[in-house]
């Protein structure tokens, strides 16, 4: 049986894992899926144990694993140090590194989906030219100027998000997508009519979609 659990510590200096493994297949893994929630601009402090940001990745999670059925499927999330990105620190893309290292030893060298909400979703395009992932889906993500686009050469990038999203600037999410593009990126748009920052409003709209993207860019996998 499929088993839904958080991963144990991983690394031996007594840090915790900064993975959370919540589905976990029977047999060998053939690719994972990494969610990355959102934070603050700073914040030095642990992620409270009632954690809404990541509380709001679940149904996302929930989604891809049923899109994805039988298949041998890791879906997880990335633990964070710290709640805000920091400034020149930006903690969340190094938690993110670690927890693609620590994906790694737990399910051997398979692709991976990385899906980040605002915070999370910089965090994931920063992190996403890593040779593991094999693509990027970022949710109403935060993206000021001048977000390095390079590392992004063929990878594989949708970006969802709400015009009326009062929190991230859409306007930003086209223009970064558009410099992904232009520096190699297979970069995708996708305006939700819906949602706000939260993505509370049609709901299932951002679910399905990002669970129908999730599968066509794991294919065979």
């Amino acid at each position: 049986m499929t088993a839904w659990a958080p991963l144990g510590p991983h690394f031996p200096t007594g840090r915790a894992s900064p993975l959370v493994v919540r589905r976990d297949p029977d047999a060998a893994p053939t690719a994972a899926v990494l969610l990355l929630h959102g934070g603050r601009s700073l914040g030095t402090r642990p992620p409270p144990l009632i954690n809404l940001p990541a509380l709001r990745m679940r149904p996302f999670a929930s989604a891809v694993a049923k899109k994805l059925g039988g298949r041998a499927v890791v879906v997880s999330e990335v633990r964070y140090r710290h709640r805000g990105w920091n400034g020149d620190r930006c903690d969340p893309v190094e938690d993110t590194r670690s927890a693609l290292h620590a994906l790694r030893d737990h399910a051997g060298a398979v692709p991976v989906v990385l899906i980040g909400h605002s915070m999370g979703g910089r965090a994931a395009l920063r992190a996403g030219g890593a040779p593991m992932v094999r693509g990027v889906i970022a949710l109403a993500p935060w993206l000021p100027a001048g977000e390095p686009v390079a590392h992004l050469a063929g990878q594989k990038i949708y970006v969802l998000h709400d015009p009326a999203d009062r929190i991230t600037v859409a306007r930003d999410s086209w223009n970064f997508v558009q410099r992904a593009a232009a520096a190699g990126a297979d970069a995708v748009v996708v305006p939700m009519a819906a949602g706000g920052h939260a993505m509370l409003r049609s709901a299932s709209a951002w679910h399905s979609r990002v669970a129908r993207f999730t599968a066509d860019l794991l294919g065979d996998a």
